[in-house]
């Protein structure tokens, strides 16, 4: 089966290699670092950082660059996605958000989001004001093969243009099944190349943000540790027992476990080019503005050593891990390709009182999907050879959006806003806030359609059709959500202390959800699921000593088509100081990451989505790090060794049904920032 044409997008890298090294190459005039009295003129002070949401407010101001020590030691900010995630045990695989999110996107979705995590998304790039050069570059690694890289460049090439590209690579080893003749180390590798820019005009009228991203991630699946059990006759019992390792508690022998897979291999390319322009017509009361969006998502799944079991069997074989094949026996070759196109048209405008944005979308979609088909499992009904390409009849879609957001504020004492957005002509959410002082109240309602992947699936192992107008067709899936928040600066205790909490309540129903069964099969819930999530933050510091805790109580969260544990919570405490004469700034403490049990979703690797099944529950666990960082001007850098506490009360931990978390092990990471 051939891959898709790639087109444009697919190309570009090699005419972006071009550009970067013409724009590296050309001569430019070097920036002043230094003034006559050798005093630094640009560094972390005066670059900016600028993202397309301030645009949309008609605003360049920009926020300062974010210097600090406190994310940078914690993997959790490593990727693109920072929310608690539940995911395969390693850097790199698989993942879905651990703790409940509402859906704000209407109409056609692919609905294949586990790699999401290592991806950019086009709206919130960072875009550089520095008034000169400016490019970092940041490495982290660790013993278990845990490995991220980012190097960035930007620079200013007129006043009001500047152009950059950024370079990102996230790679890891296997943690499960290392040893063996012939077993090769790689697990992920991800790359990511982006080149972007932004151009304003003199008279800040017009403002252009564009970039261009082209992502690869490949990821050796290997289907979860595998078991090993046999039996042997007890002289002492006069029967057979169980010899071998079987209960989850004696799975922690990590690199000398068995896995299910050993040929299978997930790949996703994603390629975009996203553009956003604003222009004034009548000041910042009244700004047009256009953003275009053509992006494509190409997922491959492949498994070349299937091992068949039930070899009689014809017309419903089965293989080794994989409940049920429907095709061919021998390999798995499925392919799926989306792609989409937005234009998106709207003006907006604020006040010191008001602030508005209206717009209308149009999306134009398709999907296409290919399987290999083999005369293995029909053969009376296949005359053509051993193997075909099949698939579902591509999918197109052409879907018209309308929605905004009002605003207002009063003095940030009293602050409402209304948003939403409308498909036509059966898709919609709602949001309205209100705050005052500390306390904000907010509504959210919601009804949107299934992803396209639920609602239908053409591959060698599954097979489902639920399209709209036919008889299994899905509903759309409601949500009803009711927030409260409380956020406020506590009383210091003293000159040296400073302390602030935030805590929220919500109460969410949700009707006619759709989920993945425990056969991996999508379906659609009967009854109604309601949670109620409380989460509290509360940061203090007591001089030189800092405390920084935080908890989620979820309840409802283990249902059928629901799996979210009731307890996860993360806390760190540290101390910090300047030493060598305030040269150096360092903190050094423990973070400990704990959650409760729960029947966590199992992961198939052939459809890419987590499933609910009910015979693995994943026991209680605490994760403590211990770690030093430090700053001296440009530089940061952190030690740590993680899961520090392994073997104290457990072997290890789970992160997924038979899927081992980490052992302990050490990491490092070095960032450093160039303002010339």
């Amino acid at each position: 089966m051939k891959a898709p044409k790639r087109g444009f997008l697919g190309r570009w890298p090699q005419l972006l290699a071009l550009v970067l090294l013409t724009m590296l190459a050309a001569p430019a005039a070097h920036a002043q670092v230094l003034d006559d009295s050798t005093k630094v003129v640009y560094g972390p002070k005066t670059t900016r950082v600028i993202y397309e949401a301030e645009i949309l407010r008609d605003s360049t101001s920009g926020t300062p660059l974010d210097t600090t020590l406190t994310r940078f030691p914690q993997d959790r900010f490593w990727t693109h996605d920072t929310t608690f995630q539940q995911d395969l045990g390693a850097v790199g695989t698989a993942s879905r958000p651990l703790l409940y999110q509402p859906n704000l996107q209407l109409g056609a979705r692919f609905g294949r989001d586990v790699f999401n995590k290592y991806a950019h998304d086009a709206s919130q790039i960072p875009y550089y004001d520095s008034r000169s050069p400016f490019s970092f570059f940041r490495y982290i690694q660790s013993g278990a093969g845990e490995q991220v890289f980012e190097f960035n460049y930007s620079r200013s090439l007129k006043k009001n243009f500047s152009v950059g590209f950024n370079y990102e690579r996230i790679a890891s080893n296997k943690v499960l099944a290392t040893s063996g003749a012939g077993i090769g180390k790689g697990l992920v590798e991800h790359s990511n190349l982006m080149l972007y820019g932004r151009f304003q005009t003199e008279n800040e009228r017009y403002h252009l943000l564009f970039n261009i991203g082209n992502a690869r991630h490949r990821a050796v699946e290997q289907g979860g540790i595998w078991p090993i059990t046999t039996r042997a006759y007890s002289p002492e019992l006069g029967d057979s027992v169980t010899l071998g390792e079987s209960a989850p508690n004696q799975l922690f022998n990590y690199g000398a476990q068995r896995v299910y897979l050993t040929k299978a291999i997930n790949q996703e390319d994603r390629d975009e080019l996203y553009f956003t322009q604003t222009y004034r017509l009548l000041g910042r009361g009244l700004t047009a503005y256009h953003t275009f969006d053509a992006k494509r998502q190409f997922n491959n799944y492949s498994d070349t050593e299937l091992k068949r079991l039930n070899t009689a069997e014809v017309y419903f074989p089965r293989v080794l891990y994989y409940p049920r094949v429907l095709r061919n026996t021998r390999a798995i070759l499925d392919r799926a390709e989306f792609r989409q196109v937005e234009n998106t048209f709207g003006v907006l405008g604020r006040t010191d009182v008001v602030e508005y944005r209206l717009y209308g979308r149009l999306r134009n979609a398709s999907l296409a999907t290919k399987t290999l088909y083999s005369n293995q499992v029909r053969a009376a009904r296949s005359t053509t050879g051993d193997s075909l390409v099949v698939g579902a009849p591509t999918r197109t879609f052409t879907q018209a959006f309308v929605g905004g957001t009002v605003a207002f504020n009063y003095h940030k004492i009293y602050a409402v806003e209304a948003a939403g957005e409308y498909k036509l002509f059966d898709e919609y959410w709602l949001r309205a806030s209100v705050r005052t002082g500390p306390l904000s109240v907010e509504a959210l309602r919601s009804s949107y359609s299934p992803t396209l992947t639920q609602q239908e699936l053409v591959g060698n192992n599954y097979e489902w059709h639920h399209l709209p107008g036919t008889p299994t067709e899905f509903s759309n899936t409601s949500s009803t959500q009711l927030t409260g928040r409380l956020r406020f600066k506590l009383p210091d205790l003293g000159r040296l202390t400073q302390q602030h909490f935030e805590a929220s309540a919500n109460l969410v129903n949700l009707t006619n959800l759709v989920y993945y069964n425990t056969a991996g099969l999508p379906e659609q819930a009967t009854v109604a699921k309601n949670l109620q999530i409380v989460s509290a933050r509360h940061q203090v510091h007591f001089g030189r000593v800092g405390f920084d805790n935080q908890a989620t109580y979820t309840q409802g969260g283990d249902v059928t088509g629901i799996r979210i544990p009731k307890l996860v919570t993360n806390s760190r405490v540290f101390y910090e100081s300047y030493i060598f004469r305030r040269a150096l700034f360092s903190q050094m403490g423990i973070q400990v990451y704990y959650q409760s049990a729960y029947k966590a979703f199992d992961y198939s690797p052939s459809t890419q989505q987590f499933y609910q099944q009910d015979h693995f529950t994943i026991t209680n666990h605490a994760v403590a790090d211990v770690f030093f960082s430090a700053d001296i001007k440009a530089v940061s850098v952190f030690l740590k060794m993680a899961y520090i506490n392994q073997g104290i009360i457990s072997g290890g931990y789970y992160t997924t049904p038979y899927y081992t978390g980490y052992p302990r092990r050490f990491q490092f990471g070095v960032r450093w920032n160039f303002f010339n």
